[in-house]
């Protein structure tokens, strides 16, 4: 028995392999399990196992029973695929999939598809705006009863759309002359930038007899350029999560599909990536203080910064019994194909 509480590589070594074996089978693992695999005797496994259950990775269901990961015995295990790497042509055929939509919107709801096909889980995927998005240009149309419809692209090509109620009407052709004037001007801008410069201009004695000016602090005013931070989130393939072993209540189940039916407890689950640095996997196994319900699953994604202002992420959420390198794969390639193509 370890009693100094050191573990040594060959204890890591049983404890993988253990994890392994649980992912395959669902059941407690017996030291002969392992003893299968490395020349070792069952008593020196059962030593090891014994260290590994009073340093917290194993835990013991009934006294005559074999061994069940932990929570920590998982991270351990996750971090031994870490080093996934990128293979050009998996890379190559998930971004031409990716670029075939056209939108931000399209792409982020065919990636989160992506993870689902691959993973058989829960595909997860999100753009969320930040600050320092870019103007590509605007669109202005005249409705009726003096009303407007604002279209704004980002260079990101996420497109908001706007309609406004104005005092009185406005020909499509002056809508065009204000339109060009703002496409002209500052395509191309980040957007905190264009509202400290149109204030500057308005602030000049000459901006009195300019009316085009004038008729673009009168959109400015009404929000044209004000588009908010909602994030763009997609997510797919709930029902891979029926049958699994997680030991849920009818009860809890119907809980789990609830919270993964609100796009605001998704956004939860991804917040866990904001503080990982860009590009780095991250792998969270058991989400119980999420939910309740979430306690028996995992959630791996990556965080990925643009360069058009907003902040991607993708994820996948499954079992703690899931095929780990498969879905850090997943991710890792989703990931980059979607950053690449955008």
């Amino acid at each position: 028995m370890n009693h100094l509480g050191t573990l040594t590589p060959r204890h890591f070594q049983v404890l993988h392999a253990l994890v392994q074996n649980y992912i395959e089978t669902g059941e407690p693992v017996a030291s002969r399990a392992i003893a299968h695999k490395y020349p070792m005797s069952a008593a020196s496994i059962r030593n090891m196992m014994a260290d590994l259950l009073d340093e917290g990775y194993l835990s013991q269901p009934h006294t005559s029973a074999g061994r069940v990961p932990t929570e920590r015995a998982y991270q351990s295990y996750v971090k031994t695929l870490l080093d996934n790497r990128i293979i050009k042509a998996e890379l190559d055929r998930l971004q031409a999939e990716i670029r075939r939509e056209g939108t931000v919107e399209g792409r982020i709801e065919r990636s989160s598809k992506l993870l689902t096909e691959i993973t058989r889980n829960f595909g997860i995927a999100a753009a969320i705006p930040t600050e320092n998005q870019i103007l590509d240009q605007v669109e202005l149309l005249a409705l009726p009863d003096c009303r407007v419809l604002m279209v704004v692209v980002t260079r990101d090509r996420m497109v908001r759309n706007k309609v406004i109620t104005i005092d009185d009407p406005i020909a499509q052709d002056e809508l065009n002359s204000i339109r060009n004037y703002i496409n002209y001007n500052f395509s191309g801008w980040v957007l905190p930038s264009i509202h400290r410069e149109l204030k500057r201009r308005l602030e000049l004695e000459s901006a009195t007899y300019d009316a085009i000016l004038r008729r673009v602090s009168l959109f400015h005013a009404k929000g044209l350029l004000d588009l908010g931070l909602a994030p763009e989130v997609h997510f797919d393939g709930a029902v891979n999560l029926i049958g699994l072993d997680l030991h849920l209540t009818r009860e809890r189940m119907r809980e789990l599909f609830r919270a993964l039916e609100e796009k605001k407890r998704v956004l939860q689950l991804l917040e866990r990536f904001l503080e990982q640095r860009e590009g780095e996997l991250s792998v969270q196994v058991g989400l119980s203080d999420v939910h309740p319900s979430m306690g028996e699953l995992s959630l791996i994604g990556v965080r990925l910064g643009m360069p058009n202002g907003l902040d991607a992420h993708v994820a996948v959420l499954g079992p703690m019994r899931m095929n780990y390198s498969r879905a850090l794969s997943a991710v890792l390639h989703v990931g980059q194909a979607f950053k690449t193509a955008t």
